[in-house]
């Protein structure tokens, strides 16, 4: 595809750490609470009638993940910190030479956040930039407080998107770097995944009808507190929420869960993915015929991975469109008729033993 690259701006990109935080638009903040605190157990920095500001075990920012209020299940800001107070005039003027729409607030969009700049960005997606936040109480040694299946850190986002190579582009001039990919012998490319810190990822795109956001993840520190969250989900007789996994992924070799929070947005837990901080980090590409890309071993991907996924808002507030992909579908090529993975019968030269 890539028929309409988006053009690189003049200047530097603004120098981005990490993602940092979501904002999610729930349209039940009791049902949203009782999830991510009583279930998840992330912890409250505060709340009010309209929202409520979590965060995970390890951080020492005012929070990861906001929910706050409103009529339409979405996601309204996808949040990354930048190393330095002027790299929130950089961003500023990068996409403004991009000729995206911008918001700035020196007092930031959300508590706790300061000087910021939100954006339209080129795909669709409402990104935020700030360097200024309040610090709060890290929680690293409040083993009081941990739990079997404790959340310690936000680990990325993945995003959808009609055209994966255009966003890549977009992305690569952004700064970040790809660590892995899928991808098939005809040259269409499936995801992509980059980062900005040294693990596999930042943010992900995923190939498909978009701008939509596909999940947001947290990283636990080993697997068993994963299995820890599918034993207390099941306990609680909600195992229904749990999509896809337990398992481990081929792409970035986490063991992950997928789950589904009370308006369908789904989160990702996440460990035991690797470093990825040289310069020369080599970039693994996926053949899409590859079974073990997606799950080095278990179950199917189910369809609802690859078709459902969350509304994105403009800086309005209003959800957008969402345009369809139309280069080949990951699902519609890789689950057969029986609505099982299969693999390319001529198929030799996979990932496995070639590229690791």
């Amino acid at each position: 595809m890539n028929a309409n690259p988006i053009p690189k701006p003049s200047i530097n990109p603004p120098d981005i750490v990490r993602c940092a935080y979501m904002e999610l638009v729930v349209t039940d903040l009791a049902k949203s609470r009782e999830f991510y605190v009583d279930v998840l157990g992330l912890h409250v920095t505060e709340e009010d009638e309209n929202a409520i500001y979590l965060r995970s075990l390890e951080e020492f920012i005012h929070h990861n993940l906001v929910l706050r209020k409103g009529p339409v299940a979405a996601v309204a800001s996808f949040a990354y910190r930048v190393r330095t107070p002027e790299d929130v005039d950089v961003a500023e003027a990068y996409y403004k030479e991009m000729g995206c729409r911008t918001e700035r607030r020196a007092n930031g969009f959300t508590k706790g956040v300061g000087d910021s700049v939100r954006v339209e960005d080129p795909l669709g997606f409402p990104y935020e930039f700030f360097y200024h936040v309040d610090h709060v109480e890290r929680l690293t040694q409040r083993y009081d407080l941990y739990s079997a299946g404790e959340l310690v850190r936000l680990d990325h986002f993945n995003q959808v998107t009609p055209d994966v190579p255009r966003g890549r582009a977009y992305l690569e001039n952004l700064g970040f770097r790809v660590s892995e990919d899928i991808k098939d012998s005809d040259g269409v490319t499936y995801a992509a995944w980059m980062h900005r810190k040294d693990t596999v990822h930042d943010t992900a795109l995923t190939g498909g009808d978009g701008p939509r956001m596909h999940h947001v993840a947290f990283a636990t520190h080993e697997k068993h507190n994963i299995i820890q969250i599918c034993d207390k989900m099941g306990a609680l007789r909600i195992s229904d929420r749990i999509e896809r996994g337990p398992g481990r992924h081929g792409v970035s070799n986490a063991f992950y869960l997928y789950i589904l929070d009370p308006d369908d947005h789904r989160i990702e837990i996440y460990t035991q993915d690797y470093y990825t901080g040289d310069p020369d980090n080599p970039t693994i590409t996926w053949d899409v015929h590859d079974n073990q890309r997606r799950d080095w071993w278990g179950n199917p991907v189910v369809p609802s991975w690859y078709t459902e996924a969350s509304l994105v808002l403009d800086l309005d507030g209003n959800p957008q469109e969402v345009i369809a992909r139309t280069d080949s579908s990951e699902m519609e090529v890789t689950i057969g008729a029986d609505g099982f993975s299969y693999t390319r019968g001529d198929a030799t030269d996979f990932k496995v033993g070639s590229q690791l």
